[in-house]
């Protein structure tokens, strides 16, 4: 039971009767019982109305999450026939070398973009170095990857095709030929992509893959709040909003997204322990950029540990708090932490509808297809 909800009440009970003075016996019979005296009961307090927020105070805290990155590209208009068959290709397996790993083994869409691993699995159960960012909201961000090697989401979806690490295929190739074995797949692609000699391509699966993550987008509360619906947030979310704010985290974490918007270095303020990966330094081989990574998004946060490039932290609390520490200097109180994991947890958003994100039925095999290669 929390204090906001704590009712407090008083119940009195009345033992025994008064007795009366100067009590009379008469004829062997007992006195007469009496009534118990009213107790008088306090009057009711008039309920005290929810203290609104200040307008102006409101408005200075949401303007932090409004404006979009900086240098980011216009997003292209996504037709519908182009968005069901990036569903398709995010659920299909057979775009990795043995048919067994696909978009959502990592980016589990019913787990909020995230498979909870540290390390993913990819071919032959082979783990990465980084952990597997949410893929919704993603369309938010500057750039994707850690590092932030890849510009547009049109860019990330070739990458882990390719990757030895993840799905391992040996080409482009090789997507082509085992897409274009399948009758179903060369149609839609034919309907997605109409004005194109050769429609079934990697640029055209990755468009299409690009075009159906851009509609993964999960509203929260804090949208709500945002947008003038102030009780949707209770006292303590807003108490972590103003901390939020007023602490620095929207140094970092701001935009649309709640973060992605930027490349920040790890262990601003503080050298962050036993770091050894590079981080953007690897995309750019700028000295500057070492250490830096692109800043995740903290929507949906409270669902998408463990944390971190390596996944490393696995709780949010301490992510909280090294974040504090590392990156604003600062050690956060108890009572701190608690509000700014409140808010945080305010933006954990509703998922798209079940019929969005579930996986549909794929074309079977021919026998044209080209068969798993487990090497």
């Amino acid at each position: 039971m929390t204090r906001n909800r704590l009712l407090l009440g008083i119940s009195l009970s009345v033992m025994g009767a008064g007795l009366l003075a100067g009590c009379e016996r008469s004829s062997g019979t007992a006195p007469e019982a009496q009534p118990p005296a009213p107790v008088a009961q306090p009057a009711p307090k008039p309920a005290s109305k929810p203290t609104e927020p200040d307008a102006a105070a409101v408005a200075k805290l949401a303007s932090h999450f409004f404006q979009a990155p900086r240098n980011q590209a216009p997003l292209p208009t996504d037709t519908e026939a182009q968005v069901a068959l990036g569903r398709m290709l995010f659920h299909e397996p057979r775009l990795s070398k043995n048919h067994d790993v696909s978009c959502n083994s990592c980016h589990g869409l019913t787990t909020f973009g995230v498979d909870n691993k540290a390390l993913s699995d990819g071919h032959k159960g082979q783990k990465g170095s980084r952990n597997s960012p949410t893929v919704y909201n993603a369309a938010h961000h500057i750039a994707q990857f850690w590092d932030g090697r890849a510009a547009t989401l049109e860019a990330q979806a070739e990458g882990p095709m390719m990757n030895p690490v993840e799905m391992a295929m040996p080409d482009a190739k090789r997507v082509e030929a085992t897409l274009s074995s399948m009758p179903e797949y060369a149609s839609r692609f034919r309907t997605a992509f109409p004005k194109t000699g050769k429609p079934v391509t990697l640029a055209n699966a990755a468009r299409a893959l690009a075009a159906f993550e851009r509609t993964l987008t999960t509203p929260s509360r804090f949208d709500r709040f945002l947008a003038g619906e102030h009780a949707a947030l209770s006292a303590q979310e807003q108490r972590g909003l103003e901390a939020f704010v007023t602490t620095g985290c929207t140094t970092c974490h701001n935009g649309p997204a709640v973060g992605g918007a930027s490349f920040q270095k790890l262990g601003l303020v503080e050298a962050y322990p036993a770091l050894t990966d590079a981080g953007r330094f690897d995309a750019t081989k700028n000295e500057d950029d070492r250490g830096y990574f692109r800043v995740p998004t903290l929507r949906n946060v409270e669902m998408t540990g463990p944390y971190l490039h390596d996944g490393s932290v696995k709780d949010l609390p301490t992510m909280v708090r090294l974040m504090g520490r590392y990156q604003l200097g600062r050690t956060l109180k108890d009572g701190e932490v608690d509000d700014l994991v409140a808010f945080l947890k305010s933006l954990t958003g509703e998922l798209p509808p079940a019929e969005r994100i579930s996986a549909p039925a794929l074309p079977p095999s021919t026998k044209r297809t080209p068969k798993p290669d487990p090497s």
